[in-house]
């Protein structure tokens, strides 16, 4: 097995948003509220992610 660091892909951030975003939204029976949460979680968390790959490559 290959050694080394996993590189971070599109997306991923923003499918963990919303899949927990949509069970919170059931287990509360809001899901319209907590799907548009998860999202936004998601992308800030991508962003944040995305962004801090970029700066460790510039060094």
């Amino acid at each position: 097995m290959a050694e080394g660091k996993k590189k971070f892909e599109q997306g991923h951030g923003i499918a963990i948003g919303i899949a927990l975003g949509v069970m919170v939204g059931i287990a509360t029976d809001n899901i319209a509220l907590w799907l548009s949460v998860g999202v936004a979680l998601g992308a800030s968390y991508e962003g944040y992610y995305k962004n801090k790959s970029k700066d460790k490559e510039e060094r």
